[in-house]
């Protein structure tokens, strides 16, 4: 595996795209229901967002997906939005898309427990839609007190919607991959890689997202020398 990490990596270039400060600063400060979210704790934090009620997103839901993993983990894995199933578990990444997801944290020899993996959006769309913009903005202070509260040394951003929230960006995932980005004040490094439920329909991809969990693998490890 080191072989193969080594060899991706000297193929690599390090583009740093920088946040909307704007929407970042504004997020980092209120919640929207005007609450102050920074010192928030994960229960307090868990609280606010079962009892959400901020878009419409919420009239819809079996129950609101927090998250799930270890709270201090290394790796944070960030994702789009609950689905069906994920809605009526109240866990992200669950059914065939979260097994795919398992075994390639395995191969790294991680689990979704001890990694922290959470969504852009803590609510189910409707027909698994799109996200809308002002659903995501709505939710955005949540994951970015989460990101603060784990404070991880990567962070792997699972499909084009969390790649292009999370660095304020509207390039095509395509583009993002393949390069260390970083997030916020702190400057987390940021992987992007594609979703598990496109690789399991484009099973073809599967090499190149592995590429990206070996990239992400070794910024945790420069981080820990």
């Amino acid at each position: 595996m080191d072989h193969r990490r080594d060899h991706y990596l000297e193929a690599m270039g390090i583009t740093r795209w920088v946040p909307r400060q704007a929407a970042a600063e504004s997020h980092a400060q209120i919640s929207a229901d005007g609450g102050s979210l920074p010192d928030l704790d994960w229960e307090s934090l868990r609280c606010r967002v079962l009892e959400c009620d901020l878009c419409e997103l919420h009239q819809g839901r079996t129950q609101a997906v927090f998250g799930v993993g270890n709270s201090a983990a290394d790796w944070m894995i960030v994702g789009e939005a609950p689905g069906a199933e994920e809605d009526r578990v109240g866990e992200p990444f669950v059914g065939r898309a979260g097994q795919l997801l398992d075994a390639m944290l395995d191969g790294l020899g991680l689990s979704r427990r001890s990694v922290f993996i959470a969504n852009v959006l803590k609510c189910r769309p409707p027909n698994n839609r799109d996200p809308h913009p002002e659903e995501i903005e709505q939710c955005a202070p949540y994951l970015e007190r989460q990101i603060a509260l784990v404070a991880p040394r990567v962070i792997l951003a699972v499909g084009r919607v969390a790649a292009q929230r999370l660095l304020g960006t509207n390039a095509p995932l395509g583009r993002m991959r393949g390069q260390i980005h970083h997030y916020g004040a702190d400057e987390v490094p940021v992987i992007v890689t594609y979703h598990p439920a496109y690789l399991l329909r484009r099973p073809g991809e599967k090499a190149k997202s592995w590429r990206d969990l070996l990239l992400a693998a070794q910024v945790v490890a420069s981080s820990c020398g």
